[in-house]
């Protein structure tokens, strides 16, 4: 009877023992996932283009702003993506809608449809991926080659 009460006691403390252990790894796991969320700034918001750099040898060598007739504004949600474009003096509509990636480098955005305009370059290509420089209120959304080379960017800031 002594040995059946010591083992059951033995057996209680492990699985126990165990459960708590278990649980710390569970809490420290969802501490470095918030940690790796926390470090990658958020895209999520409405963000509007304020204008364009050039690149030669990946060093910006124009700078180009935005005609304050013409209006771009890209809005992300968690998953979400969706761009718009006005160019008053152009009756083609510009917009594209799809979900969106960002690992802290790179934005992928893959687009599922837009305008009639935008429906033609995503019948050729449907993922766009970008090198993303991301602080707080901007961001520079910066188009590779084909050999990792910077050839432009879009530069943008939040507006909500």
């Amino acid at each position: 009877m002594k040995s059946s009460v010591l083992i059951l006691c033995v057996s209680l403390f492990l699985m126990f023992s165990c459960k708590n252990e278990m649980n710390n790894d569970l809490k420290n796991n969802q501490i470095d996932k918030a940690e790796i969320t926390e470090n990658i700034k958020d895209l999520k918001g409405t963000w509007e283009l304020t204008g364009f750099y050039n690149y030669v040898d990946n060093v910006v060598v124009d700078s180009f702003t935005i005609n304050p007739e013409f209006r771009q504004l890209k809005m992300y949600s968690d998953t979400k993506v969706m761009w718009c474009k006005h160019r008053p003096a152009d009756s083609s509509e510009w917009f594209g809608y799809g979900t969106y990636k960002y690992d802290g480098q790179n934005l992928t955005e893959i687009l599922d449809f837009g305008s009639t305009e935008m429906d033609q370059v995503i019948a050729l290509k449907k993922e766009f991926i970008f090198e993303l420089t991301l602080e707080d209120d901007r961001f520079q959304q910066i188009e590779l080659d084909e050999d990792g080379n910077r050839i432009y960017s879009e530069n943008y800031v939040r507006v909500e």
